[in-house]
């Protein structure tokens, strides 16, 4: 061993630096080149390494050895060290102390009585290890030490946060340390009284659960005292703000869990949920003996929810349901409007089905198109596409369908190809040349070309007209009641011909998915039409509850509305969809990182299909990808445009357009509202104003002048008919470029289903070029019912599709 001058430090064999005050890596703590022998082995140490270790004040880290004094306390920043044992030097050795690395004791003990030589490694001083006298050595402070002297201080003090991660280490890297176990009860149970003593309840559970689970000999008798009283003020707290469902959950949670321990807080609680439960129980009969089914409805299911177990509250909800069978089904969107066949307003679309039928209704998607029923029979197409037969069963039919024969449906069908009446539609007159009959049962349309899906342009609705009754009158087995306030009843037509069959469908709006989603579990609904992703996940965990998912995805979209002269512009749109994250608004905000089939940011506006090679998706071109967030080029584009315009109007010796505030306007609901507030507070990061219109319950779409842009939701079920309706000058985005007009032209001109995918692929491509809409996501949206309700059935795209088959079993 090299001698470096005392007999108190050695630098070992190897590998080591030999040179008197060479270079063996570190920084400085000062200059001490000709410092003398009197400040002992240390201070020669130190000065040999000094003049290798400046690196500059810019580079300063911890002091890892010094002549004097004591390190520095560092408090949490310890834990960024790297675990160290420090090492204090006699007075007569000349003093000082020093990092080094974890000494390699036995057990990390250290020897009762030293003798010889302790080799170590300074923190810093790569590849270099000295030695010391052990009767040199006044203390070593070992790093395990240091922590659980930290932990206990702070500890004492009442600074848990600042505690936890100390002891965090030592459970990971000492877990069997000799007396970690009592000090980690010590501080939960501490920690646990500071969190009650905050109001923390919730925590304070939480706490002493965890102290429980870990040591369940730590004061057992206060601990378990604790947990009772803190169950029993978080009860009285749910209960108060009237979240039974919560209080519920967790009552029967301590009940599992303790079931041996009979805490009081468990049984005061039970007896309570009892008293409640026959208090309904009493309210349900009482309405009953008045005949008032609706209230009686209600009090029954509250008292079943308060006390599955109440004796006979399953047999009387069972009675009421026999007397008076009656459903309410959760929406977040009242309807206002009833039209079946509407792309752009769910709640339009659901109500529209309950109360009126369609002349031909999508049942589905099949492998060429959408598949639709002919609801006054059969229909038939020829082999080459040129002839569209309709034959009708009145004898299968029930009234008032019965009463329609074919003379009546080629009135309907000619008007729908004449401009000067209600129901002309464009594409239906651009595709017939003639209807012929053959008797009242056979209605024959020739056609101008061959078309792939003539029944898709005879989605008429089907009212009370039809039948001689009043124009726009419901045909359906329902019909509208009354609303009072966020209630809308519907009640049954004519008498039914099964007792179960609902006689009332109640739409209760409701403000937000979650509250819908525990008045569906408490009993308070029994059909919820429309769920957040994440909350249909959630929702298949309950037995008590079927969740279904509609088939066919909607497309979701931001559609131009106004002549707001910069959202008219294409650059600028661009630039708007550059600025949006859709990606992190749809896992973040929609579907809350959870996965689900089919929902996906799309780059056109036709449904992308459920999976690679879904049929459903013909008409989606899956080699343009959506565009990606770029919130740089996003500013870039806008700046582009405004400058296009300006040097235009300069041109043309006009004011140059100046920007205002973009108004986006969203329907009134909870998944509009969320993902139109993501989407304001990225267009704000490109310096825009934005204004969020919400528009009034059951309208989707803005008056003129109150909004700029708005988030559609669209059915674009069946591309080949929708374009026009989506995208057309009568339209919803009311396109008028050259390019959008000769792509849908074209894809009615089309005589096969090759055509009609080649022409709707090259309209994906110029819709994403042109950006007469925004597309954003596809999202696959999902229906959950109680199981007491049977006859809703699988793969509906309407909720009420089945109404007419709907029992309370």
């Amino acid at each position: 061993m090299l001698n470096v001058g005392l007999t108190k430090f050695f630098s070992a064999p190897d590998p080591v630096d030999r040179r008197p005050g060479g270079c063996v890596g570190g920084r400085p703590v000062g200059h001490a080149a000709d410092r003398s022998a009197r400040f002992g082995a240390l201070a020669l140490v130190i000065a040999m390494l000094m003049p290798c270790l400046v690196q500059g004040d810019a580079n300063a880290q911890a002091i890892n050895y010094a002549e004097s004094g004591q390190p520095d306390p560092v408090g949490l920043e310890l834990l960024q060290e790297e675990p160290h044992d420090i090492l204090f030097f006699t007075e007569k050795s000349g003093g000082g102390w020093a990092k080094v690395r974890l000494l390699e004791l036995p057990g990390r003990k250290l020897p009762a009585k030293p003798t010889g030589m302790l080799k170590f490694q300074v923190i810093d001083i790569e590849a270099k290890y000295f030695a010391a006298k052990w009767n040199e050595i006044e203390k070593v402070d070992l790093w395990e030490i240091r922590l659980e002297r930290e932990t206990k201080e702070r500890i004492a003090n009442g600074d848990f946060t600042g505690a936890y991660p100390f002891l965090s280490v030592l459970i990971r890297d000492y877990p069997n340390r000799p007396g970690l176990r009592e000090m980690r009860c010590d501080y939960l149970w501490r920690d646990a009284i500071s969190r009650a003593r905050k109001g923390s309840r919730g925590a304070t559970l939480a706490m002493l659960e965890e102290l429980r689970r870990y040591a369940p000999e730590y004061k057992r008798s206060d601990v378990l005292k604790a947990i009772s009283g803190t169950t029993n003020q978080i009860m009285e707290r749910l209960v108060s703000e009237g979240k039974l469902d919560l209080a519920q959950k967790l009552l029967a949670r301590i009940e599992k869990d303790y079931a041996d321990e009979r805490l009081a807080s468990i049984d005061k609680w039970n007896a309570e949920f009892l008293r409640m439960a026959t208090a309904k129980r009493k309210e349900a009969l009482a309405a009953l003996e008045q005949k008032d089914y609706r209230r009686a409805r209600v009090f029954a299911r509250e008292s079943v929810y308060l006390k599955p177990s109440i004796e006979g509250g399953n047999e009387l909800i069972k009675k009421i349901d026999q007397i008076y069978p009656l459903v309410n089904v959760g929406v977040l969107q009242s309807a206002t409007v009833f039209e079946p066949t509407r792309i752009d307003n769910w709640a339009s679309r659901r109500a529209g089905r309950l109360l009126y039928r369609s002349m031909f209704e999508i049942q589905g998607a099949g492998p060429e198109g959408g598949e639709y029923d002919f609801i006054f029979g059969e229909t038939d197409i020829s082999p080459d596409r040129m002839t569209f037969d309709l034959f009708l069963e009145q004898e299968k039919l029930d009234a008032p369908l019965n009463q329609i024969n074919a003379f009546f449906l080629a009135d309907i069908m000619s008007a729908r190809a004449q401009p000067n009446k209600q129901v002309y539609f464009p594409p239906w007159a651009a595709s017939i040349i003639g209807i012929g009959l053959d008797g009242p049962k056979h209605v024959e349309c020739k056609l101008r070309r061959p078309h792939v899906l003539p029944q898709s342009l005879l989605q008429l609705t089907v009212d009370a007209s039809w039948f001689g009754g009043k124009k726009g009158g419901p045909t359906g087995d329902y019909r509208q009641d009354v609303v009072e306030g966020n209630l809308t009843r519907f009640t049954l037509a004519e008498k039914p011909k099964v007792e179960t069959k609902p006689r009332e469908i109640v739409e209760v709006r409701v403000d937000s998915a979650s509250k819908a989603v525990s008045m569906l579990l408490q009993g308070e609904l029994d059909v919820l039409d429309q769920l957040f992703p994440a909350d249909a996940i959630r929702l298949k965990k309950s037995r008590n509850v079927r969740v279904s998912t509609y088939p066919l995805p909607t497309v979701h979209m931001l559609v131009p509305c106004s002549d707001h002269v910069f959202v008219a512009n294409k650059t600028f749109r661009r630039g708007l969809l550059y600025g949006i994250s859709r990606e992190d608004i749809l896992k973040g905000e929609l579907l809350e990182q959870m996965e689900l089939e089919g929902c996906r940011v799309i780059s056109g506006p036709f449904p992308a299909g459920m999976e690679m090679n879904d049929p459903l998706g013909y008409a989606y071109d899956q080699s343009i990808e959506p565009r990606r967030y770029e919130p740089s080029l996003a500013k870039l584009l806008a700046t582009v445009a405004g400058n296009q315009m300006r040097m235009d109007a300069e041109r043309k010796k006009l004011e140059p357009p100046k920007m205002t505030p973009i108004r986006l306007a969203f329907p009134a609901d909870n998944l509009s509202r969320v993902a139109c507030e993501a989407i304001r507070s990225q267009w704000l990061m490109m310096d825009l104003e934005v204004e969020l219109v919400q528009l009034p319950i059951g309208r989707t779409y803005p008056d003129e002048g109150t909004a700029d842009i708005v988030y559609v939701a669209a059915a674009v079920w069946e591309p080949i008919i929708d374009a026009r309706r989506l995208l057309g000058p009568e339209g919803l985005a009311r396109s008028e470029s050259q390019m959008v007009g000769l792509g849908l032209r074209r894809l009615e001109e089309a005589k096969n289903w090759k055509e009609v995918r080649d022409r709707l692929l090259d309209l994906h491509s110029i819709t994403h070029h042109e950006l007469p809409i925004m597309p954003l996501w596809q999202l696959v949206d999902s229906y959950a019912y109680r199981r007491q309700l049977v006859g809703v059935g699988n793969d509906i795209v309407s909720l009420y599709q089945n109404a007419e088959n709907w029992r309370l079993d």
